[in-house]
């Protein structure tokens, strides 16, 4: 699988409330209103940043940390944000978001830069700062989250095969 995007860039420490504010979680629970607000209390004009199917997350270390919501990865997903680079991911919010097939990558993020052209390859596990020209390394990911990747999740991967197939 390779994702092709510009890159949205963020810092270290992403927490989940910052991500969606949690005096939205039982507020609105409509995942494209909910994806209006994302980032607001960083950032209150960041969903104008965002283009649908063709950005890219790139942030720090610690990308996630914080509660477990799982409208947090939701509002990515739903906002159009295709993936999401960091050094590393809260273990909560990593599985949250393969869960619902958001492809999470962990590489060294510090060279790229805000509206940096990308190229990520999910099966060779190479990153391509095409506007840079350079190449990174990124996490392996295991065939089964490649393969829930694949079919747009866990819920939906289950369906599909009509149970888990490794």
């Amino acid at each position: 699988m390779i994702l092709k995007g510009r890159a949205i860039k963020l810092g270290d420490n992403i927490n989940t409330d910052w991500i969606i504010s949690g005096r939205y979680k039982f507020a609105i629970t409509d995942m494209k209103e909910l994806s209006k607000h994302i980032f607001e209390d960083i950032d209150e004009d960041f969903p104008a940043k965002i283009t649908p199917g063709k950005s890219i997350l790139v942030a720090g270390e610690n990308f996630g940390c914080g509660s477990s919501r799982e409208q947090a990865p939701l509002v990515i997903k739903e906002s159009g944000i295709i993936c999401v680079v960091a050094v590393n991911f809260a273990r909560i919010f990593y599985r949250n978001a393969i869960n619902i097939g958001l492809p999470l990558v962990e590489a060294d993020t510090r060279k790229i830069k805000d509206k940096d052209k990308l190229s990520i390859d999910l099966n060779s596990s190479t990153l391509k700062d095409v506007s840079k020209q350079f190449s990174l390394s990124t996490n392996s990911l295991p065939v089964i989250m490649q393969k829930l990747l694949k079919d747009g999740g866990l819920v939906s991967h289950v369906k599909k095969n009509k149970g888990i197939k490794l």
